[in-house]
C-alpha cells in the first residue's frame, strides 16, 4: 500500500513475488544465514537472538545482498557497453570485470556461480521464466536480453580467465534483483524481502536444533601460519 497507492497489481506481479519468496524461504542448513541460526541456538539462547545473528550474517553482500550487487554492476554494465546486443562489446566488459578493470574491481562477475551448483541453480531457472513473461509486460524486453546474454557469455569469459574445476552458472541472485526492480520495489527491501522468506527456514532449523538437544557447536580451527617465537616485552617488534 505505502508504494503503490492505488493498491493495483497484476496478477502475473503478485505471482512473481509470490514465488520469490517461495524459492528463497529454505535452501538447506549450509548456507551461511541458517548454518549461524544452528550455531546460535547451540548456545542455548533464545529465539530472537538466535534470528538476530542470522539477519546480521544475511545482510552480508555475499549473502542476502547479492542481487543488490548484481543490478549495480548492471547499471554499471548499460552505461559502458553501448550495443547491448553486441556480444563482443558485453565480453570485453566482462573480461575487464574479471580483470578488476571495472565496476567495483573486486574481479568478480556477480550473480555467477555458486558452492552447491555448477550445472545450473533451479532456483534461478524458474526465476529466468518469470523474469521473462515480467520485461513483456513491462516494456523491458532490451535488459532481459542483456540478462540473457550475460548468463550465456559470462562462463565462457571466466572459464578462459580463471582455471575452474567445475562449471559455473547463474544462480538467483541473477535474477532476483532484475524483478525486484521490474516490481518497482525499491532496493533497500530486496534483502527484507529475502528476510521475510527465510524466516520459515530459519524457524525450521532452530526447532530441528532444539530438538536434538545436541552439545553446543565449536566447528574446528586449525592456525596454518609457521610458528613464530614469542618476542618479549623488551622487544621493539
Amino acid at each position: 500500500r505505502i508504494l503503490r497507492s492505488d493498491k493495483q497489481f497484476t496478477p502475473l506481479e503478485a505471482k512473481v513475488l509470490d514465488i520469490a519468496l517461495m524459492l528463497h524461504a529454505e535452501h538447506g542448513g549450509g548456507n551461511n544465514s541458517t548454518f549461524t541460526t544452528h550455531v546460535v541456538s547451540s548456545s542455548g539462547t533464545d529465539t530472537y537472538s538466535a534470528i538476530a545473528a542470522a539477519l546480521g550474517s544475511l545482510k552480508g553482500p555475499k549473502h542476502g545482498g547479492a542481487n543488490i550487487k548484481v543490478v549495480r554492476m548492471f547499471r554499471d554494465m548499460k552505461e559502458q557497453v553501448k550495443d547491448w546486443t553486441n556480444e563482443n562489446e558485453i565480453c570485453d566488459y566482462l573480461t575487464r570485470l574479471l580483470d578488476k578493470k571495472a565496476f567495483d574491481n573486486a574481479g568478480l562477475i556477480y550473480g555467477m556461480g555458486h558452492a552447491v551448483y555448477s550445472v545450473s541453480d533451479p532456483r534461478a531457472r524458474i526465476m529466468e521464466r518469470f523474469a521473462e513473461g515480467l520485461s513483456k509486460e513491462k516494456g523491458r524486453e532490451d535488459e532481459y536480453g542483456l540478462y540473457m546474454r550475460v548468463a550465456r557469455l559470462a562462463p565462457q569469459v571466466i572459464a578462459e580467465k580463471r582455471r575452474i574445476y567445475k562449471g559455473v552458472s547463474a544462480n538467483v541472485d541473477f535474477y532476483s534483483g532484475f524483478i525486484y526492480s521490474m516490481l518497482d520495489l525499491p532496493m533497500e527491501l530486496y534483502t527484507p524481502i529475502f528476510a521475510c522468506a527465510r524466516i520459515a527456514g530459519w524457524s525450521a532449523h532452530r526447532i530441528e536444533e532444539l530438538i536434538n538437544a545436541g552439545k553446543i557447536i565449536r566447528p574446528a580451527y586449525k592456525a596454518i601460519h609457521p610458528e613464530r617465537a614469542f618476542p618479549g616485552m623488551e622487544s621493539e617488534t
